[in-house]
């Protein structure tokens, strides 16, 4: 049972057949049909992967701040002035005891704050890329749960945060709004002076460049979180190229795949001849890998925090900074992102 506070009701369980992870929701497909589950069903299911992911003593693992009873203390929200500030507090809540018998192999200090520790400013912003169908899969709903506990946790307010995925349904994307969460219509390339996006009633989030599925974003001086969970290696290429020079670099904190795996599965000349500029950061990167937990080793499986800290990007050669081309990829036989207009068409 849900506390009645802050949104929360009481339900009835219902029986679901079993499913592995990552799989669509049983029925979706007839909901699609008849117009897709609302905004308040998808809602309540994001509610429910929260509550999954303090319960199992997964998010304490990651946030790495924890009481007396084993579980983080929640964060005050304080007003964002975003409309969707209401359904957004009905999201957070008292941490849960971790679940006897879990088995957790954490972080030390928690992976979400370890780009906190150094002398680089806290994120004041954050974009998401490539988190798909969160109404119908259950690992990219987890993965939204996990962001807006993090933004809570970094204290970034939820108008500062824009998100694209050309795969949101209709209603997946009046719930991103009802949570107050800015949405980027356009899959742009190119940097620029600063990005607008649409939440609530069409505001404009002011930055840098508008984010894109290519990922050629320009932090324009601003600490900013990049969340980027399962996202192709071209789109963390792309976002390291957007911003080449120790300054920009030092401002990023990306939270996706590990590049000390990537270095490790790709051969070298493939990753120097494809993603040079992964290749070139990786002796000025710091990264630390989210914790394991056997009910989310699909969803977050090969996850790290990186931050780049600016004495480390010093140190590189200077070599190192000259080489500033657009990546093309044109003898990349696997590229897996979405470049403009090569977007699905929007779904109901």
């Amino acid at each position: 049972m849900a506390a009645a506070a802050g949104g929360w009701r009481a339900g009835r369980a219902r029986r679901r057949r079993r499913r592995r992870r990552g799989e669509e929701e049983e029925g979706e497909d007839e909901e699609e049909e008849e117009g897709g589950p609302t905004t308040e069903a998808v809602l309540r299911r994001l509610r429910e992967a929260r509550d999954d992911l303090l319960s199992s003593g997964f998010w304490a693992a990651s946030a790495g701040e924890c009481g007396d009873n084993g579980a983080s203390e929640p964060r005050g929200c304080g007003d964002n002035g975003a409309s969707g500030d209401n359904e957004l507090r009905g999201m957070r809540g008292q941490w849960d005891q971790r679940a006897p018998g879990t088995a957790l192999t954490p972080p030390p200090a928690g992976a979400v704050r370890a780009p906190l520790r150094g002398p680089a400013e806290p994120p004041a912003r954050c974009v998401c890329y490539g988190l798909g169908r969160f109404g119908r899969c259950p690992a990219a709903r987890y993965q939204l749960a996990f962001l807006l506990l993090l933004l809570d946790e970094l204290r970034v307010p939820a108008a500062r945060c824009a998100l694209f995925d050309p795969a949101f349904s209709a209603r997946e994307a009046a719930a991103l709004r009802a949570l107050g969460l800015c949405l980027l219509t356009e899959n742009e390339v190119r940097r620029g002076p600063g990005f607008a996006g649409h939440r609530g009633h069409g505001s404009a989030v002011t930055g840098s460049a508008v984010p894109a599925q290519e990922g050629k974003h320009g932090v324009d001086g601003a600490a900013t979180l990049f969340y980027m969970v399962h996202c192709g290696k071209a789109l963390y290429n792309n976002l390291l190229w957007s911003n080449w020079s120790p300054a920009a670099l030092s401002k990023l904190v990306i939270i996706g795949n590990s590049f000390r795996g990537i270095e490790e599965r790709l051969l070298s000349r493939i990753l120097e001849r494809d993603y040079s500029y992964i290749a070139k950061v990786l002796k000025g990167v710091e990264e630390v890998a989210l914790p394991s937990h056997p009910r989310y080793l699909d969803t977050f499986n090969d996850t790290s925090v990186h931050w780049f800290p600016l004495d480390k990007l010093q140190q590189l050669s200077p070599e190192v900074w000259d080489f500033v081309e657009e990546p093309m990829y044109q003898d990349c036989e696997d590229l897996e992102i979405i470049r403009k207009g090569e977007e699905p068409a929007a779904k109901s």
